[in-house]
């Protein structure tokens, strides 16, 4: 079985899926549980089809699409990654992870021996409900599935409600189980990052993923009077927040080169030109490769919270806790003999962006394949895969593919 990938049908189906949720610039905003990702949802399901793949979901709204093998009690390999973006996103994060996966099934060209099947995680991104990877942190048990449910979107939409809708536009669509059983995953992506385009490498062996924390921390001070309460009796929330991060950026931000802190999220309230404020509200990442360093530098997030606050209090809610992790070191080795044997140039490489197959990796042997992207831009309209790169990334894709579905038979 060598599979043959039709690079042209890739591509085309790319740019359609694009179409849905296509913005003026470019982009796309097909953000988790909307229509437009039902959309999306439809148009993938009918390319499934044509291979012979069977749709199912689950009660977190995963979407597998599974091309049967001769053993079907055997775990399936599982392929993909998601098919929502960002609210400015681009063409290819994300959706290059589905369709390569889809376009590797396809390509197969026989009945494996064991079920193939490609995923589409729900709502990876978190733009329109928070925390990210959500589908795929409920698969593996990371997260509740009644914690997730209750988020909500800034309009009050909750996933619960959300996911409710999606399904009922999937009335006779199987469910499968929360956490089935799964052989071996491979999640194939753009880079996000400058590394791959730097060095001229088409393929990239991810190593793995850098840790990552994510705070809530609400500042509570109270309102008063611009004019008529003096300076020395105010609890001044936005005054509270700017010492904590001066303090944040001075001590955790210059950790080393590696640190990656980030506050991305403010939001006052009152937010009136005469008032003083009465709460804050924001949002930190705290990223590094070395979990001894996140953990440390995370205690200190939270002390200086803690010690810049007063007299407002500081309310501290963590919402991702993510270690580092790294990848099967087997199915790395597969991709670099895949890539040597179809001609392309790989390199091994870290993900700093976060992605499911964190998730994944305790549950069974993964791996994640990058392609460049152009001036390493994501998450933003102009974001660009070149078409020679993601024909690489799928064939090689199929090749380690078409290996574990004829050797892992038993």
């Amino acid at each position: 079985m060598t599979p043959r990938i039709d690079a042209d049908r890739l591509w085309r189906r790319l740019m359609a899926l694009a179409e849905i949720g296509a913005l003026l610039a470019g982009g796309v905003n097909r953000q988790a549980l909307s229509p437009a990702e039902i959309e999306a949802w439809r148009l993938v399901i009918a390319w499934g089809a044509e291979a012979g793949m069977e749709p199912s979901t689950d009660p977190a709204g995963n979407l597998f699409l599974t091309l049967p093998g001769r053993d079907r009690t055997l775990p399936p390999l599982v392929m993909g990654s998601h098919l929502d973006t960002q609210p400015t996103g681009g063409k290819f994060d994300g959706a290059f992870g589905v369709l390569a996966g889809l376009e590797a099934a396809q390509s197969l060209g026989a009945t494996p021996a064991r079920d193939v099947t490609v995923v589409g995680w729900m709502n990876e991104e978190g733009s329109r409900f928070a925390p990210g990877m959500m589908g795929s942190e409920a698969f593996a048990g990371v997260r509740s599935l009644d914690e997730i449910l209750g988020a909500r979107d800034a309009g009050g939409t909750s996933v619960a409600e959300a996911l409710a809708a999606l399904h009922a536009a999937f009335p006779d669509m199987p469910r499968r189980p929360l956490g089935f059983p799964i052989a071996f995953y491979l999640e194939p992506h753009i880079e996000q990052g400058p590394v791959l385009e730097q060095r001229g490498t088409p393929i990239g062996i991810v190593t793995g993923i850098q840790g990552k924390k994510t705070w809530e921390m609400v500042v509570g001070g109270e309102e008063g009077h611009a004019g008529t309460l003096d300076m020395a009796d105010r609890r001044d929330a936005l005054a509270a927040f700017a010492r904590m991060a001066d303090a944040m950026f001075r001590e955790v931000g210059t950790i080393d080169p590696a640190i990656k802190f980030t506050i991305g999220m403010v939001r006052m309230e009152p937010n009136a030109p005469s008032v003083v404020p009465a709460r804050l509200t924001f949002r930190i990442d705290l990223r590094h490769p070395n979990n001894a360093v996140l953990h440390a530098a995370g205690d200190r997030l939270e002390a200086l919270a803690q010690a810049h606050a007063p007299p407002c209090t500081v309310r501290l809610k963590r919402l991702v806790d993510a270690p580092s992790n790294d990848f099967d070191a087997d199915l790395r080795a597969r991709i670099a003999v895949a890539a040597e044997a179809l001609g392309h140039a790989a390199t091994p490489i870290l993900s700093a962006a976060g992605h499911d197959a964190r998730h994944m990796a305790p549950l069974c042997p993964a791996a994640m394949i990058f392609i460049p992207c152009r001036d390493g831009v994501s998450h933003a309209e102009h974001e660009w895969a070149e078409p020679a790169h993601v024909a690489a990334g799928a064939a090689v894709l199929a090749e380690v593919a078409a290996g574990l579905v004829l050797e892992h038979a038993e």
